[in-house]
């Protein structure tokens, strides 16, 4: 049975999501500055979005060979 490297390696994907979901609020820190009167569903919408980017540009195989070579961590499934 051939699985996936989410299911051979959990711990990978979840590191992915945990680094695409921080990545993904540091662009939020022009909004956290602001004062009061920021819409909570912008903030939101703009994790999700940023979030779902980086994930789609780490599922690239030229962005996973990168990972693999300098931040093997983060790597799709661990170097060979």
């Amino acid at each position: 049975m051939d699985l996936t490297t989410q299911t051979r390696h959990p711990w990978r994907a979840t590191a992915r999501t945990i680094a695409a979901g921080v990545i993904g609020a540091v662009s939020l820190v022009p909004t956290i500055a602001m004062t009061a009167g920021v819409d909570a569903v912008p903030a939101v919408a703009q994790v999700v979005l940023v979030a779902g980017a980086i994930t789609r540009v780490l599922a690239l195989p030229a962005v996973d060979a990168w990972l693999r070579r300098f931040v093997p961590w983060l790597g799709a499934a661990p170097a060979e």
